[in-house]
């Protein structure tokens, strides 16, 4: 138990954050699957496309592909952006993060 709260306390910024910027090389296309809680289908398209929107203005929204789970019971969003920095990355996450309609993301 100790060393995992060493490890915990040896990471920088917040839990959203990259932790090794510089294994990341820019830019990049990063494909990015964002999987939302059960029965939030719309409610999740509509809070990724404002956070998309709001971040990545020149990101084409409608490339956003949307998919159900086998059992139809969560869908994923997704997306390949174009990143250029690491600020971006932990932009996005943190904004992904504080989603209400957000599960998590891969």
């Amino acid at each position: 138990m100790a060393e995992l709260e060493t490890n915990t306390d040896n990471l920088k910024g917040k839990k959203t954050d990259v932790q090794n910027p510089e294994l990341w090389v820019f830019p990049m296309n990063y494909p990015l699957s964002i999987i939302g809680h059960e029965g939030e289908h719309e409610s999740l398209l509509n809070e990724v496309k404002l956070i998309l929107g709001s971040q990545f203005p020149e990101f084409d929204l409608a490339s956003t592909e949307v998919k159900p789970s086998k059992t139809g019971r969560f869908h994923s969003v997704r997306v390949n952006l174009y990143l250029t920095n690491v600020e971006q990355v932990n932009t996005l996450y943190a904004a992904l993060d504080n989603a209400k309609t957000v599960r998590m993301v891969v």
